[in-house]
C-alpha cells in the first residue's frame, strides 16, 4: 500500500519519467504480485515511462515493453530483448500466457550463461 500511495504521490508532480528500483523487494509474495500489477496498471493508464530495475525475470517480463539485461561487474548491456504481449492484458494476466514462459526462459538462459 506505501509503494502505491508512493507512486501516485509522485505522479501528481508529472514527471516524465519513474525510476523504480527494487519497488517490491520488501513485500511478501502475494502483495507483490497485487501491487505491481497496480503500478503495472498505473502507469499504463497514465502514459508514463518507467525504468524498472529488478533482480525479478518475472516481475521484468510482466510489467516491460523491453527487458536490458546487464552483464557482472562493470555492468554493460548484454541485450535488449523486446517484450510484447497481446493488448489489453494487465501485469498478472501477462504471466499466464505462453509469450510470458517464453521471454522467462530467453532471460534466464541469457543470466545463466557464462555465469
Amino acid at each position: 500500500m506505501r509503494q502505491r500511495a508512493a507512486l501516485i504521490r509522485t505522479l501528481v508532480l508529472k514527471p516524465e519519467l519513474l525510476l523504480l528500483d527494487e519497488p517490491f523487494s520488501a513485500l511478501d509474495y502475494q502483495t507483490r504480485l497485487n501491487t505491481a500489477n497496480d503500478i503495472g496498471n498505473i502507469i499504463k493508464k497514465e502514459h508514463k515511462t518507467a525504468i524498472l530495475v529488478t533482480h525479478d525475470i518475472s516481475e521484468a517480463v510482466s510489467l516491460g515493453s523491453q527487458v536490458v539485461v546487464l552483464t557482472r561487474r562493470p555492468a554493460t548491456v548484454k541485450r535488449v530483448i523486446p517484450v510484447q504481449f497481446p493488448s489489453g492484458l494487465t501485469p498478472l494476466e501477462r504471466r499466464n500466457t505462453p509469450e510470458f514462459k517464453t521471454y522467462f526462459n530467453l532471460i534466464w538462459k541469457e543470466l545463466t550463461e557464462h555465469a
